[in-house]
């Protein structure tokens, strides 16, 4: 009688054993409502823009006004910290001082957290409509002629900023020591919402990160922390790419996650400033794009155009294609891929090519302010 008692109670153990935890439900009910909020962006229209409009503001004036509070970059420091308790935990299941089952649990709850906090601070918004659509500017296709134009005109800004801004020892292109060039990207940023209402709201400063050579090495200029709010550049760059960076990361606080959208923004922030360094950061990043999408399509007239930039003007671009051509390599290769892969997962269809869709934004500006 007392063995049969005693295999029930060890058949009801087991029974319990085998029922999943109140943590892993929650855990599960996490993922889920993740998956539900990612189709939902995907396949319900209007809700992605109803998102980035009511919701997500609240969020960079919540956590991105937390971490503005520090000065240095706090997801910089997740990021290391995460990668220590990473090899911690290697460690530990390797000599076997945890198993390797509540090493794989753990993991998997970070994951879960991980791709929640994506897709409430970035994933979702990629599906918002674009900023071309809520701005009113017409894309379509434009001629050569136009192009040319463009470029002309990108020129001559550039020309007319050159001359007021600061130089170093060498001549090239540097930010003057009196400009916060963090305070005067969130007054570009502030300046460019004036005219356009959906570039108004709260902008917590850009930060600097430490460990620059990891992004120069990936050839990135700037990078948006989802999981914190903030933006983030490389302090190493050339200072012509700074002002123009630090927009192009701030626009996505605005919930424009597009990078060529991104690169279009930086450009109208850059351009509303009242510092030239700003104008000429943001005249050069839209000569780049332009006379590049120029050069393919008629390189004579592109050389023409070219050759009517000041002398200070060639020194810079010189200076930028140096120093990320010496970063040129097999990481640079391997993080465009992954770029790239990341863009298209995000409904980016043309990976990163998407970056050139900067000229048709460009263009349709140009014909809406002549006409």
């Amino acid at each position: 009688m007392r063995k049969i008692q005693t295999e029930k109670c060890r058949q009801k153990a087991r029974m319990i054993k085998a029922q999943p935890s109140k943590a892993t439900l929650i855990w599960a009910g996490l993922l889920l409502f993740t998956v539900i909020l990612n189709l939902a962006a995907r396949l319900l229209p209007g809700f992605a823009e109803w998102y980035a409009v009511r919701v997500y503001p609240l969020i960079v004036g919540t956590l991105g006004r937390f971490c503005a509070l520090f000065p240095f970059s706090v997801s910089e420091l997740l990021l290391y910290i995460c990668l220590i308790l990473l090899l911690g935990g290697f460690l530990r299941v390797l000599f076997r001082k945890l198993p390797l089952r509540r090493a794989a649990a753990v993991l998997g709850k970070a994951a879960i957290a991980l791709f929640l906090m994506f897709t409430l601070n970035c994933g979702i918004n990629y599906h918002r409509l674009a900023f071309s659509e809520r701005a009113g500017f017409e894309i379509r296709e434009s001629t050569v002629e136009e192009l040319t134009a463009l470029c002309e005109q990108l020129a001559g800004e550039i020309n007319e900023a050159a001359a007021e801004i600061s130089v170093d020892e060498e001549g090239y292109f540097t930010l003057d020591i009196d400009i916060d060039v963090e305070e005067e990207a969130v007054r570009a940023m502030k300046a460019a919402g004036e005219s356009y209402p959906e570039l108004a709201g709260y902008y917590p400063q850009a930060k600097p990160v430490l460990g620059w050579w990891i992004l120069s090495y990936q050839q990135l200029q700037g990078i948006y922390s989802p999981f914190t709010a903030e933006a983030n550049y490389n302090s190493d760059m050339p200072d012509q790419d700074k002002p123009s960076t630090i927009c192009h990361e701030l626009s996505h606080l605005r919930g424009f996650m597009r990078e060529d959208e991104a690169n279009f923004i930086s450009y109208l922030a850059c351009m509303a400033s009242d510092s030239a360094a700003f104008r000429y950061s943001g005249a050069v990043l839209a000569f780049i794009h332009s006379g590049n999408a120029l050069y393919r399509e008629d390189p004579e007239g592109f050389r023409e155009i070219r050759a009517k930039l000041c002398e200070q003007a060639l020194r810079d671009l010189a200076d930028h294609n140096a120093y990320w051509n010496s970063y040129d390599g097999a990481v640079a290769d391997a993080a465009d891929r992954i770029n790239d892969t990341y863009l298209r997962a995000n409904a980016q269809a043309d990976g990163t090519k998407s970056y050139g869709r900067m000229v048709d934004l460009l263009l349709a500006w140009n014909r809406e302010k002549e006409g």
